[in-house]
Order: C-alpha cells, then sequence, then structure tokens
C-alpha cells in the first residue's frame, strides 16, 4: 500500500530522501534559481514539483505568479509559517504575481472556525503578520475564499474531475469537509490563471502535497481550460525544542510562537534539547553531537543568515571549543532580537490593512 501524506496532521518527517522517492518529487535546484535565499542554499527548501518551469520563467523574466495561504485558526503562527513567507517573498522579488488568500471557507469546513470569526482573525493579525514578515503590500493580492465566487464555481468543476476512491488514494480518508476543503483549494491554485495563463508556484511543506498532486491531477483532465501545470517547493520541518519529531500543542514549550515574550523564548531555550556533553571535560573531548542539537538547528533554520557564520559556530560546536551554553545564549539574542523587530513591524502592518489591495467580488 502506498504511503499517504496527511495535510490534516502534525507528524513531522524522519526521512526526506525516501519521501522524494516514494512520491516523484524532485530534489530542490538550487543553483537554477538566482541569488538562493537562506532556505535553498542550506537544502532546507529541499523537493517540488514542476521547478525547472518557475526557474525558467524568472531566467526569462516572464509572467508567473507565487501563492499561498491563511488558515485562521489560531490566534499566534509558528517559525514554520516565516518560513514560508521567507519563500513568497522570494518569488515576490523576482517577479512573481503575488497571491494570498484567506482560507475561511476550509476553516469553517475542516475546523469548525465562523467565518467571521475567521475574517476577524485574518484582518487583525494574520495579514499583518505576513506583512511585518517580508510581503510587499503594495505587490500582493489578497482574497477571502468565502467571497471569492470563481474559486468556489472552480471547486464545482473539478468535483467532476476526481473520483471517491483517486480521492481515497491521495488523502487516506474522504469525508465530506476534507473533499470540500481540498476542492476549494484546487480552486485557489489554480485561481490566478483565470486572468493570465501562467505558471504558478504553491511554497508550502510536504504535508500538503496531497492538495498540488490533486491540482495538477484536475490539470490533466481540465483540457479545454488550458491551464498550466502548477509548481511547488517544499521545506523541511524543524523538529520540536525537545527534539520530538511530533510537535503538539498540548506542550507549547516544544515550538516558539510569533510573537512571543523575551521570557517566555529564554525559558524555551534554555530548556531545549542540546548536542552537549554530560561534563564539560567530555563536551571538549568528544565535542557536541550537533545532529541531536535542536538549538542549533534553530540557528540554522532561523536565525543566522550568514552561511561563514554559521560554519564557523558549527566547527567550533563539534569541536568542543563552543559550549552549549554559548549556543543557547546566541539563539536567546537572536531571537529575542527577530521578535521585537517583528513586534515593531507587526504594529505598523496594522495600520495598512484598511489600504491593502483586497479583491472584490460582485
Amino acid at each position: 500500500m502506498k504511503p499517504i501524506i496527511d495535510p490534516y496532521g502534525s507528524e513531522l518527517i524522519a526521512d526526506y530522501q525516501k519521501l522524494i522517492t516514494d512520491f516523484g518529487l524532485e530534489p530542490f535546484p538550487a543553483n537554477a534559481f538566482p541569488n538562493p535565499n537562506r532556505l535553498m542554499r542550506r537544502n532546507i527548501i529541499f523537493a517540488g514539483r514542476g521547478l525547472d518551469a518557475i526557474a525558467k520563467a524568472i531566467r526569462e523574466h516572464k509572467p508567473y505568479y507565487v501563492l499561498t495561504g491563511i488558515m485562521p485558526t489560531a490566534e499566534k503562527i509558528h517559525l514554520g509559517t516565516k518560513m514560508v513567507i521567507e519563500q513568497v517573498k522570494y518569488y515576490q522579488d523576482h517577479g512573481a504575481e503575488t497571491y494570498v488568500l484567506v482560507a475561511d471557507l476550509e476553516a469553517a469546513a475542516a475546523r469548525e472556525v465562523t467565518l467571521d470569526e475567521a475574517k476577524n482573525r485574518a484582518l487583525a493579525f494574520h495579514i499583518p503578520a505576513y506583512i511585518a514578515l517580508g510581503l510587499n503590500p503594495k505587490k500582493t493580492t489578497f482574497y477571502f475564499q468565502s467571497e471569492n465566487k470563481q474559486v468556489m464555481h472552480l471547486a464545482y468543476e473539478f468535483s467532476h474531475k476526481i473520483t471517491l476512491n483517486e480521492f481515497r488514494a491521495v488523502y487516506g480518508n474522504a469525508d465530506p469537509a476534507r473533499i470540500l476543503s481540498a476542492l476549494t483549494q484546487a480552486g485557489d491554485i489554480l485561481y490566478p490563471q483565470l486572468a493570465k495563463r501562467m505558471p504558478g508556484i504553491i511554497p508550502t511543506g510536504p504535508d500538503q502535497d496531497p492538495h498540488l498532486r490533486l491540482a495538477r491531477d484536475i490539470v490533466r483532465r481540465s483540457r479545454d481550460r488550458k491551464f498550466i501545470m502548477p509548481s511547488s517547493s517544499y521545506h523541511k520541518f524543524m523538529p520540536a525544542l525537545n527534539g520530538a519529531m511530533k510537535m503538539s500543542k498540548s506542550h507549547p514549550e516544544s515550538y516558539v510562537e510569533l510573537p512571543e515574550e523575551a521570557s517566555s523564548i529564554k525559558k524555551k531555550i534554555n530548556r531545549a534539547l542540546t548536542g552537549g556533553r554530560d561534563t564539560l571535560e567530555e563536551h571538549k573531548r568528544l565535542g557536541a553531537a550537533i545532529e541531536k542539537d535542536m538549538v542549533f538547528e534553530l540557528l540554522k533554520f532561523h536565525l543566522i543568515e550568514d552561511d561563514q557564520e554559521l560554519q564557523r559556530i558549527h566547527g567550533s560546536y563539534k569541536a568542543g571549543t563552543m559550549a552549549s551554553g554559548e549556543i543557547k545564549r546566541i539563539a536567546i539574542e537572536r531571537l529575542t532580537a527577530f521578535m521585537a523587530d517583528f513586534e515593531k513591524k507587526l504594529d505598523a502592518a496594522r495600520k495598512l490593512v484598511d489600504r491593502l489591495g483586497f479583491v472584490r467580488f460582485t
């Protein structure tokens, strides 16, 4: 039986190479993209689908789009969202038409969040947070699923393009809420092509690959529409700070939220799993077991931009000349500074919401 990736679960991936093989993904070719960002250079963005089409559009200055969504089910976001927005910003900075949808219909169908509650959360926090993380609001088109009749019409049209058994093969489950959510997401993924036929990329985690596979299957069966096959790029997940391969809302100390108080950041990092040895003498002799160190992962994924600086820290820590306490100090300082900057930008972004370019539907 073919394995299932669950876009609704919280289990992290243990073997990314196996994921590439099992699901026919393309390894991400960082060298094919101009000025690859930190996530691309470090193989944190590790795979995708249809990547050549996007690299070619960037190289030849041809139209293409990047699209991401907001799931307005929580009061805060995690660092994983920051990775998505960094990817969206990369493509936006390299000429992509940028779309951000508020998945209020999906939140209602799959998470039982009312449309009013979803809208209020998106306007009060999520949209300003995306801007604070780097999106250019003047170059971004925002819309709510529930207001976009074209997306809804596409979802109904696409319901004739896939069978129940095929849906189960992709998702492992076929309850009505999932079917409605998935078809609506396929509508979102292809919506920008209604105005202009062009390639598009969806940057996300590999847990969302079922939505891309569904959309690509629909394109194959919608020849009259002449859609271009959508592309995707996937980033690795950082394990929980306690080293667990599964994030858990019941253990909030295992992950960092945005925003988060400096005192909470310090407490979480000081309690995080590190690769330091049991004694200083042993640490100096053997060096850190750096592959087990979640604080170093935090530096690598999010907090140190300069590759040479990261390599120096890696070398010193692995050689035992830098202790785990120093790694934690660097992480606390960098993350506290990042959070202060994020909150300042969040306050400024909230003042822009009323002037944003929301798509209006009649």
